[in-house]
């Protein structure tokens, strides 16, 4: 009697051995920003060198801060199909009924009782595969916001490249005009040009130091959102290649590449996924029209110490409630993911044909103004050697030689137009990754 009376402990106990337990786990009170680049994990990267834009994208998708943050995310719908995929517990109920007034009774009764919910068992295939296509689509974003970030890791490695080719001819132009505004000055005090002659070289240093300072503005924002994007505090020095390595991308790859997107974009194919999971909660909320159903046995045995034991239904009635409610919110959900794939598609589709209507101008552009570069600094040439020899003036040899400088400035920008255009089409095309298709249970691989 005594190891009976002791069963219920012994398995209550046991029930909570196996049961979770808590552990704290406390926020870190300060940023956990990396002081320098040997801080970073770098693995393939070498430090102390110019870094490549490769060298870049493979510290921003080890080091980024919200990717090391998503990553957690897998996780969770990993919990979520574990949860999914559980059965429902069966319910014990059981009760005492000690005598108190019946004369007729001779033992004190008691019953006890088993059930099992029945219509989770029903709707349980439907809730495993809707977990399971949360958890690939999951998988297929992180994807895709690793991709995002390797392009937006070059593409401020190019800006930052251009912009120092870019700030290199403005400080040429402004040694230029600065040595001019000297001469200027003399011949002022001399007596041999007047203050209105001199005015248009000074306004013109003006602007071009002006010019300077924003780019400098400009160039240390970007050194700061390359920095975060890294992981790394402002301050941080990564010393970047003087040209951009960018893999090159013909356009006619890209339009090969067009009737791929599907495939070849992580987030169209997270898209599917998710209309996938949601056709599988559809699915779910029709089959909850069942309604709720409990089967089970009970057993006893009463005051007059007769024993019983028999089957037991519980069940709703499906009147007021057949889950319409809910079916109708997962309908219009499955066509507002239909519609939000459809569009994400056509979009992409239509910014990549943009930019590549865009090319010919730009490329037309840059030849057109590398024939004039030639013709001009040829000209500049000239003008220096007659300069030289006094005959030409000051204002038209700094006129002359500023027409070739600024021809190369608007080369550096067509040429980082080109540039930012190509990372953005193997950005939006998904062009350097392996294609990411769906197998037939809906798995990307």
């Amino acid at each position: 009697m005594a190891l009976k009376a002791a069963l219920p402990a012994v398995a209550l106990l046991a029930a909570l051995a196996g049961c979770a337990r808590y552990a704290p786990l406390p926020l870190e009170g300060t940023p956990a920003l990396a002081r320098n680049l040997a801080d970073l994990r770098h693995d393939g990267v070498t430090l102390g060198t110019p870094l490549s834009l490769s060298d870049i994208a493979r510290l921003a998708v080890e080091n980024n801060p919200d990717l090391r943050a998503a990553r957690y995310r897998r996780g969770v719908a990993e919990a979520q199909v574990l949860e999914a995929g559980l059965l429902p517990n069966p319910s014990l109920a059981g009760g005492v009924s000690p005598n108190i007034t019946t004369p007729q009774a001779t033992t004190t009764a008691w019953f006890a009782g088993l059930t099992q919910d029945v219509k989770s068992l029903v709707t349980l295939s439907a809730r495993r595969a809707a977990a399971r296509e949360n958890a690939r689509q999951v998988d297929a974003a992180l994807l895709w916001q690793e991709w995002q970030v390797i392009a937006k890791a070059r593409l401020l490695a190019v800006d930052l490249i251009e912009g120092t080719k870019y700030r290199q001819i403005v400080v040429r132009t402004r040694a230029l005009l600065a040595e001019s505004n000297v001469r200027a000055e003399h011949a002022v005090q001399a007596g041999n040009l007047t203050l209105a002659a001199a005015a248009p070289g000074v306004a013109a240093l003006q602007a071009t130091e002006a010019q300077l300072d924003a780019i400098d503005q400009q160039q240390q924002s970007r050194r700061h959102q390359l920095n975060a994007l890294l992981g790394l505090v402002p301050e941080a020095e990564v010393p970047l290649a003087s040209s951009s390595d960018l893999p090159p991308l013909l356009p006619d790859q890209v339009r090969l590449l067009l009737p791929r997107l599907a495939e070849q974009r992580p987030d169209l194919v997270a898209l599917r996924l998710g209309y996938r999971a949601q056709e599988a909660t559809l699915r779910g909320a029709i089959l909850a029209q069942f309604p709720a159903l409990a089967l089970g046995v009970t057993g006893g045995i009463d005051n007059t110490n007769d024993y019983y034991v028999g089957p037991g239904i519980t069940m709703d009635l499906p009147i007021f409630d057949r889950n319409q409610g809910n079916i109708a919110i997962a309908t219009a959900t499955r066509q507002q993911l239909r519609e939000e794939y459809a569009a994400r598609l056509a979009a992409a589709a239509g910014e990549v044909r943009a930019m590549l209507d865009e090319l010919p101008l730009l490329e037309t552009q840059l030849a057109r103004l590398r024939r004039e570069l030639t013709a001009a600094t040829r000209t500049a040439e000239r003008a220096e050697a007659a300069f030289q020899a006094d005959n030409l003036d000051q204002r038209s040899y700094v006129d002359l030689v500023s027409t070739r400088l600024a021809k190369e400035q608007e080369i550096v920008t067509i040429e980082q137009s080109l540039l930012e255009r190509q990372v953005a089409m193997a950005t939006l095309t998904g062009a350097g990754m392996p294609p990411v298709a769906l197998t037939p249970d809906g798995a990307p691989s």
